[in-house]
């Protein structure tokens, strides 16, 4: 996946911020935060909370791994079931998972590596399984296009409440909300049309299980919308922690908690309470704030000095190096 040179910069600025940044998780019920401990989860990408399982949350690896999907607990960390798709082709670049009506989950196979240039992305549908087991089930494939030509993406939600599938593309200057057809057509091309601006570089979003509100995160910041029928609305900023590469987003079954992962092996997902949950020790939303890192539950995200400095120090250096680079070309 191609990412600039300029998040490399980021990237180093969260690494060396997650250790005061991230809250401290009590994994009372699973979701409460924790981290993915499965080796072979190295590119962690979406995220959704179960709706049969409380407490499992399903996640998938980025580009170059198989059809599988991995039921993670998050009272442990760990991979409670591998369910591998059979009847699809090879996946190219899965972004995202969300987990619609009737227990349906959907994984977006809607990353574009070549920056915009795929003609089609799939969505694949799988029932969610009964039981929490290594298997194989038969997913339904679907070929999505959109209305104003190809572009790279990596959230995409799904309406709790209609089943109608939504995607947002990624772009570093914001992006829009795409609506899918009422029903998607496995035996035709679905077209996805531009519906209302997304004002973020967005990498993940989630709808509320109620389908009110729709969340969605970039690296650095998030932005919380009025579902409004899809004709969003904006409500406030999120105040995303900062990761090494944080690219999935997921509500809590009960609409509670806002779940927060990242890639990489052993990665994070770091819990904040919802906007409007009201929760003492929550890292709220802001209606006029910056959208910046807040600080974790109870208070634990304070920066010191020492380690503010070390991340302002590693970002100019970095910075340098970019412009050297760009002068030797």
């Amino acid at each position: 996946m191609r990412r600039p040179f300029s998040l490399l910069a980021g990237a180093l600025l969260a690494g060396a911020l997650t250790v005061s940044a991230v809250p401290a998780a009590s994994a009372a019920d699973g979701d409460d935060g924790f981290t993915i401990k499965d080796p072979r989860i190295k590119e962690s990408s979406g995220l959704a909370a179960s709706r049969q399982h409380p407490g499992v949350y399903w996640t998938h690896n980025d580009s170059g791994y198989g059809p599988q999907i991995y039921a993670v607990d998050g009272r442990t960390g760990e991979t409670v079931a591998t369910v591998t798709l059979s009847g699809i082709g090879t996946p190219r670049d899965v972004e995202a998972i969300s987990i619609g009506p009737d227990d349906q989950i959907y994984v977006g196979d809607i990353g574009d590596n070549r920056g915009g240039t795929w003609p089609y992305v799939w969505i694949y549908r799988l029932p969610e399984p009964k039981e929490l087991k290594d298997q194989t089930i038969r997913a339904t494939q679907y070929v999505v296009k959109y209305e104003n030509g190809a572009r790279d993406a990596e959230s995409m939600v799904v309406h709790p409440k209609t089943g109608r599938v939504y995607i947002i593309d990624k772009n570093e200057d914001g992006g829009h909300l795409y609506e899918g057809p009422a029903e998607l057509s496995a035996s035709g091309t679905n077209i996805f049309r531009p519906i209302a601006p997304v004002d973020l570089w967005a990498t993940d979003a989630a709808l509320s299980p109620d389908g009110e509100h729709l969340a969605v995160r970039g690296y650095f910041g998030g932005i919380h919308y009025d579902w409004n029928g899809g004709r969003i609305k904006r409500a406030g900023r999120l105040q995303v922690p900062l990761q090494a590469q944080g690219e999935s987003l997921t509500y809590s079954a009960d609409g509670s908690k806002l779940l927060y992962g990242s890639e990489g092996a052993d990665s994070p997902v770091v819990a904040y309470d919802a906007p409007g949950a009201g929760k003492k020790g929550t890292a709220p939303s802001s209606r006029d704030g910056s959208g910046a890192a807040g600080s974790g539950a109870g208070g634990s995200g304070g920066l010191g000095a020492g380690t503010l400095a070390a991340a302002v120090v590693a970002v100019v250096a970095v910075l340098g190096l970019g412009r050297l680079l760009r002068r030797r070309r």
